[in-house]
């Protein structure tokens, strides 16, 4: 993920860079060490704070000379850097205070097992990073050493080609298959002249079996292989049959076997080789329509709320659960929120904007008359108008519905080559006209204080 700060001309660009660490057994222990670390300290503050909850809550000056004496007396500790353990102080903090507002859960303790062991290390200037070749380089990690890691992707101010900027922290992360590291990035970013992206507009529609519909004639679908074979999904669908033999002959209140164990680390290996498919694909598409155009619109979509079970209750139990939790698993599978938050950062990096418009009936309005009609969904998949004077169709259901979503954001927006406008709504991308009548009053999305969105604002 990433962010952007600064002025129009040459914004300050806030970019996660996550690489593939290949420390040797030795620095694995110490690596594993660090992160067992960090997770009892956050149980022990958890503790703390919840036994004087009720009292008084204890303040960070406090805590803070609490773990300097741990690591004083507690041998296991001090294998944390102390920096480390400031930062997991620090996370601990702000996970209340993420609570307070509402905005998430109560913190809780971390099980062993279950949650992912991560170091957070903000010293970026003791990584002392060096590069070995095009393909390799090493970092000095505290209290482990130096670790080589892929160089998969540039890091600013290393090597020749490489933008300017540095290093601010990392984060030390235990997947399934190893440890990563995350670095955070700083650099500059020159953008175009005038400060906006100066190429078309596009419309994207979300989907399932069509996992991105525009409103681009030359490219209407963009979609993908499947994320697993149909080995790979056999596969899966064999070891997690396996899992659930195994669970049930386990004896209750007994520690995992190894068989089991084993097991899930297969299931991980598969369900890991999903995700990373999954994310790179994202990131090459989203790149791809960021360079491309200049203002992208998407419908605003509440995925959690889209996703929740249909099951409902013993005395009020839901219809249709298994086609729901079917529908539930293949918007999940394609990870629409990712997907926005992957084109919000690229397409702000390249001084082009994204406007999330409202998704009701666009996918029942016809795109050239207006007419919103429940029956011009002739089925799931095909488009056709039900106004005589229009008769539009058969189209794609959800290129029509990336028209619409295109029209919406154009009209949402103060266009820089003219205000939004009659003449970019005056015709459709694919060289149908829009009757005049639809082109007299057009309805305009504005924020909360009522002012349109400024492409040279944001």
């Amino acid at each position: 993920m990433g962010g952007v700060v600064g002025t129009i001309d040459q914004p300050v660009v806030r970019r996660m860079v996550k690489l593939r660490l290949y420390p040797t057994s030795e620095q694995e222990l110490r690596l594993e060490g660090q992160g067992h670390a960090a997770r009892a300290l956050w149980n022990l503050l958890h503790e703390w704070y919840t036994f004087h909850a009720p009292h008084r809550w204890p303040l960070l000056k406090e805590a803070d000379e609490a773990i300097r004496q741990a690591r004083r007396e507690v041998e296991w500790l001090s294998a944390l850097p102390a920096q480390a353990c400031q930062q997991v102080l620090k996370q601990y903090v702000r996970a209340w205070q993420a609570y307070w507002k509402g905005t998430s859960g109560r913190p809780r303790f971390h099980a062993r097992g279950r949650q992912r062991m991560s170091v957070d290390m903000p010293q970026g200037d003791a990584f002392k990073i060096a590069l070995l070749n095009h393909k390799w380089a090493e970092a000095n990690l505290p209290l482990v050493g130096r670790v080589r890691f892929r160089y998969s992707h540039t890091l600013p101010g290393l090597g020749a080609g490489a933008s300017a900027g540095r290093v601010t922290g990392a984060r030390l992360v235990r997947e399934h298959d190893g440890w990563y590291v995350v670095f955070r990035c700083t650099f500059q970013r020159q953008l175009p002249a005038g400060g906006f992206h100066h190429g078309p507009a596009v419309g994207l529609d979300r989907g399932v079996t069509v996992p991105l519909a525009t409103s681009d004639p030359d490219e209407p679908y963009l979609t993908h292989e499947p994320w697993l074979s149909c080995k790979e999904q056999e596969r899966l669908r064999r070891l997690e049959r396996k899992a659930a033999r195994q669970r049930r002959t386990a004896r209750p209140g007994r520690p995992v076997s190894r068989r089991l164990q084993h097991t899930y680390g297969l299931i991980a290996d598969l369900r890991g080789r999903e995700k990373r498919r999954r994310a790179d694909w994202q990131h090459k598409i989203t790149t791809v329509l960021a360079s491309r155009y200049g203002l992208i619109g998407i419908e605003r979509l509440k995925v959690r709320a889209m996703t929740a079970s249909a099951r409902g209750s013993v005395e009020q139990p839901g219809r249709g659960v298994a086609q729901k939790r079917g529908l539930n698993r293949a918007i999940l599978g394609e990870s629409w929120s990712r997907l926005d938050a992957l084109l919000d950062y690229k397409s702000t990096e390249r001084g082009g904007i994204v406007v999330r418009v409202p998704a009701p009936y666009t996918s029942q309005r016809c795109s050239v008359c207006g007419v919103v009609d429940a029956k011009n969904r002739e089925s799931q998949a095909v488009f056709v108008c039900t106004n005589p004077e229009c008769g539009y169709g058969p189209v794609n259901a959800d290129v029509n519905s990336a028209y619409n979503i295109k029209t919406d954001a154009i009209r949402a927006v103060v266009w820089p080559r003219g205000s939004a406008s009659l003449a970019a709504l005056g015709s459709r991308v694919d060289g149908r006209s829009v009757p005049a009548w639809r082109r007299r009053r057009p309805r305009r999305w504005l924020r909360p204080n009522r002012q349109p969105i400024c492409l040279t604002t944001v």
